[in-house]
């Protein structure tokens, strides 16, 4: 009796609006599955039925994603090929399938990538902001502390930035970014791929100054494009590194001299250099 070999777990990309954006092989493989783990069933049936296909369907969401690895696990180990899908655009892009995919490798199933949309690149591509360097950042958090301290980190790096942001959080995104960032330039990209697909650029302010004037203009998905900050030049980047450690070695109790030797052995410059300059500052405590 021959055993029958495990399947593959395909995760594969659909369209975060127009339908025609999916791939060939990515319909193909959606006829050819056992079923299909969707993060949500009814949304992705319509998908499903669009294509013509009629398939059994496994909800895989944030709420039970880790008590769904056993059982799609077994499909696998009995020969089914899954396919899994988000409700738009790549899985596991700021959707489920992480925990999915994590386990599974752990396992050594065979996982297969069916590339196409995400949100994040289409935008990218689009935007007109350095797209050499980007950090993606995902949702902001909903709490406007957390959602400070998230800018407060994100604030000094240098490459662009790319968040995800919905209808009812937008206008609050912008009155964050404009207390923390205003002068840089934003992008905010909506309803991507869909009719009413818009890219909007401005400042912060300038942004809330649309938005306010037509709020059509807040609604729909966005992805919201940050420009980087501004390169800091190396001699002041280097005092502020500098500082920092000073500081740090005094508060931990280290002598000044060794203090002094650690500076000089890390920045370069003379040993009296930096005695002088921490006695200076043990002087300001």
């Amino acid at each position: 009796m021959t055993h029958t070999p495990p399947g593959t777990l395909y995760v594969v990309a659909t369209p975060i609006g127009n339908l025609d954006d999916l791939s060939a092989r990515a319909v193909r493989l959606l006829g050819e599955v056992a079923r299909v783990a969707a993060e949500d069933t009814r949304h992705s049936a319509r998908l499903l039925s669009h294509l013509g296909l009629n398939k059994p369907m496994v909800s895989l969401h944030e709420h039970n994603e880790a008590r769904r690895v056993d059982s799609l696990d077994r499909y696998l180990e009995a020969g089914e090929d899954i396919a899994l899908i988000s409700d738009a655009g790549t899985p596991l892009i700021s959707d489920p399938g992480f925990v999915l995919v994590r386990e599974l490798r752990a396992r050594n199933r065979h996982i297969v990538p069916i590339p196409g949309p995400c949100a994040l690149i289409t935008a990218l591509s689009a935007a007109g902001l350095p797209t050499d360097r980007f950090v993606f950042g995902g949702f902001l958090p909903a709490k406007p502390g957390a959602r400070r301290q998230a800018l407060e980190a994100w604030k000094v790096r240098e490459e662009t930035l790319v968040f995800y942001e919905s209808p009812h959080r937008i206008v609050h995104t912008l009155e964050a970014l404009h207390e923390q960032l205003e002068g840089r330039e934003v992008v905010l990209a909506r309803e991507l791929t869909k009719t009413f697909e818009t890219f909007l650029h401005g400042t912060p302010s300038s942004l809330l100054a649309q938005l306010s004037s037509d709020p059509n203009q807040a609604r729909g998905e966005f992805v919201v494009i940050v420009a980087g900050s501004p390169p800091v030049a190396q001699s002041e980047q280097q005092a502020i590194d500098a500082d920092t450690l000073l500081e740090t070695l005094l508060a931990e109790g280290v002598g000044v001299k060794q203090a002094a030797s650690v500076a000089a052995r890390l920045f370069g410059g003379r040993k009296q250099t930096w005695y002088a300059r921490l006695q200076g500052m043990k002087g300001e405590h």
